[in-house]
């Protein structure tokens, strides 16, 4: 089952903003943007939990939320669509700037998620946490697989 801090984080950006479009774009094989970045604040959120990691959980479930909030179908050929995995994170964080206030914590989420295709690691614990989610759960998206702890409905 989805934590409560999770399904209010989801109840905010989906009221608050445009989060309900990532439903309707496609992230890997057959989830879209929206169950992925689920599937990476869940994830997420029961690493910090299981390894004991000291981290802002707000911070952490906002940004994973948030960590692909390009939207816009990144399958389609043309414009800057090749660069996609350079290019989505300055996107995602214009969005979530644009939408809602975000904290430091937050941007850096959105911004180094994609280390080590784009060069600047993350520099804070729940950054580096969304960034291994987010290949965790992006691994199992593409090989049509459920990994372990990957549900949002668990």
């Amino acid at each position: 089952m989805k934590s409560d801090l999770l399904k209010r984080m989801i109840d905010e950006l989906e009221k608050k903003g445009r989060l309900a479009m990532e439903r309707k774009y496609m992230q890997h094989g057959s989830t879209t943007i929206f169950e992925h970045s689920v599937h990476v604040a869940y994830t997420s959120l029961q690493m910090k939990r299981k390894l004991h990691i000291k981290a802002d959980e707000t911070s952490l479930v906002r940004g994973a939320l948030l960590h692909d909030y390009f939207l816009y179908d990144w399958h389609i050929k043309g414009d800057r669509r090749s660069l996609h995995g350079f290019a989505h994170p300055q996107k995602a964080l214009e969005n979530a700037r644009e939408d809602f206030a975000l904290n430091a914590i937050e941007e850096n989420i959105i911004a180094r998620h994609m280390f080590p295709l784009t060069l600047l690691p993350p520099t804070c614990r729940e950054a580096w946490i969304v960034c291994l989610a987010d290949k965790y759960c992006a691994l199992g998206e593409t090989l049509s697989i459920r990994l372990p702890g990957t549900t949002a409905n668990s």
